[in-house]
């Protein structure tokens, strides 16, 4: 995978082809891992490696199905019932059947992100919809996608024991577009993972509350102004 460099000149937009490599690059990593291991913890989560792809595949789709709806909506998430499947487990729409193995996990954690690729590509940027962090646009739940992949498989190659370090171009367009203060003179992939909690950076301390802003681009220039 391409090495992490310092941001440069002002990234451009986050795209579907963006999301979709986050995702393969994601599963192409996992499929190393032992079997064995996939009942460990994932990093400093509480959840199991399992449990994680399930909720990073439930993510993908709950992002494509906010997309989905003729008129999506604005104050509220599209009424699909999320549940756990054990107190403290993740609460998910997407639960992967545990007699698949590992490898049909890894086929549901492609198949959501297809699904939210596919709504990418497919939904007219004009178009907004609800996120708990705040109404976004196409590109944003692309980008929202991309860091919960990203920084979910970080969590996974943890507990996994793998090596992940993911495209440094990628991660300074995501936190371009969905973390605009964080800094910019530090490598794109540490930043991102200061910026959601997961590691210190020099002079700046493991954040302990973090949140991304999905504003659409235009509505931030706008809000600026």
């Amino acid at each position: 995978m391409t090495p992490s460099a310092t941001n440069g000149p002002s990234p451009s937009r986050v795209t579907a082809d963006d999301l979709d490599l986050a995702v393969q690059l994601a599963v192409a990593a996992l499929r190393e891992a032992p079997s064995a291991a996939w009942d460990g913890k994932a990093g400093s989560l509480e959840w199991d490696c399992w449990e994680t792809v399930e909720h990073l595949s439930d993510d993908l789709f709950a992002y494509a199905a906010q997309l989905g709806p003729r008129t999506p909506p604005l104050d509220g998430e599209v009424p699909f019932v999320w549940e756990s499947r054990r107190p403290g487990g993740p609460a998910n729409a997407i639960h992967a059947n545990r007699g698949a193995g590992p490898a049909g996990l890894l086929q549901v954690l492609e198949a959501s992100g297809a699904l939210l690729v596919a709504m990418v590509r497919t939904t007219p940027p004009r178009t907004r919809a609800h996120h708990v962090f705040g109404v976004s646009d196409p590109e944003g739940f692309a980008a929202m996608g991309i860091v919960e992949t990203l920084v979910h498989t970080h969590d996974l190659a943890q507990g996994l024991g793998l090596a992940w370090s993911p495209p440094a171009d990628l991660c300074a367009r995501v936190l371009a577009r969905l973390f605009p203060d964080a800094p910019s003179s530090t490598d794109p992939w540490p930043t991102l993972l200061w910026a959601t909690g997961r590691a210190e950076l020099p002079g700046r301390p493991r954040l302990t509350t973090w949140r991304w802003d999905g504003t659409p681009r235009a509505q931030a220039v706008g809000a600026v102004r």
